[in-house]
């Protein structure tokens, strides 16, 4: 059993009338995943093809590193057996 880990990804979109930096925390089982996420995410709410989205850094992150409320929850949520 694989465990789900906590990434941020760091990149930019390069549009003609948008250009602007992002942080991202993504839960995943590997980084390959959170990047598909994360242009699956922007491309949606952006209207930004792949080719328009440049991912800089991808690191896995530990769980006092997290400042999302969410994710946050999630994470620690699983490791005290909340669910």
């Amino acid at each position: 059993m694989t465990k789900v880990k906590v990434f941020k990804v760091i990149g930019e979109i390069v549009k003609p009338n948008l250009q602007t930096k992002f942080r991202k925390e993504i839960r995943a089982l590997k980084p390959e995943d959170a990047i598909e996420k994360v242009y699956r995410d922007l491309g949606s709410k952006h209207r930004a093809k792949r080719f328009q989205i440049k991912i800089i850094e991808v690191k896995e992150i530990g769980p006092e590193e997290i400042t999302s409320p969410v994710i946050k929850k999630l994470t620690l949520g699983e490791e005290e057996g909340v669910q």
